[in-house]
């Protein structure tokens, strides 16, 4: 679904910090909004680098292949967060697949269009370098995990991240409000199906996680705290 970007409020983006409203409507009404069913890709890795987006509603799964067939989840976006925006300014083709995980909603941009934008307004072009840092800051936390640190700590660091991403409190515990499966959290810490497997029906037993089909609960955050901290 392609449609003229809506009215809206000023989205809670870091890529609008310190933007006037005049310049982040101007932005915004530059854009053209999209909706993308679940399961529906933005883009796949290596394709050119022709769009870069704003999520709105929904959430996004980045995912990569090593060159030995490997998936790995690179990240999970949500709302405020940009997608595409590394390649489409760096020029390069797109080193990831993006995947909708739920119904979307987000702004895009063609590269020309953006461009000028950055070009018009420098606290905006600052703004992108900013969120642009930071998500290569946390892609280089992850490979040092992946490189340096084991398993237990590594899925423990995973679920700490998504509980402060996308989690909510009820009553004592934190819920993943995510369709969290055993296979994503391998992909996202680098391990088997079988080694996440054993390591969550562990810390079942020891009363630290719930763990359904698709999701998981948090029942003792200080405890995954302490093994992500050893």
């Amino acid at each position: 679904m392609t449609k003229t970007a809506p009215q809206a409020a000023q989205p809670r983006s870091p890529l609008f910090a310190g933007i006037s409203e005049p310049v982040w409507q101007e932005v915004l009404h530059s854009a053209v909004y999209r909706g993308f069913p679940a399961g529906a890709f933005l883009f796949h890795q290596g394709d050119p680098s022709t769009a870069f987006y704003l999520i709105q509603q929904g959430r996004v799964k980045v995912t990569q292949v090593t060159p030995e067939g490997h998936e790995v989840i690179v990240a999970i976006l949500g709302p405020g967060d940009i997608v595409g925006g590394i390649a489409l300014i760096a020029d390069i083709p797109y080193p990831a697949s993006a995947q909708a995980v739920e119904p979307c909603r987000m702004w895009c941009w063609d590269r020309e269009t953006f461009w000028r934008l950055l070009e018009r307004y420098p606290a905006l072009a600052l703004n992108a370098l900013r969120v642009l840092a930071r998500r290569f800051q946390e892609l280089q936390d992850r490979y040092r995990e992946l490189a340096t640190e084991r398993v237990e700590r590594r899925v423990a660091r995973a679920l700490l991240r998504l509980a402060s991403q996308m989690g909510r409190r009820e009553e004592e515990r934190v819920v993943i409000d995510y369709p969290l499966t055993r296979q994503d959290l391998a992909e996202l810490t680098g391990t088997t199906l079988y080694t996440v497997s054993r390591i969550l029906r562990r810390w079942e037993e020891q009363g630290l996680v719930e763990v359904g089909r698709e999701r998981v609960h948090i029942l003792s955050p200080h405890g995954l705290v302490r093994i992500a901290e050893e």
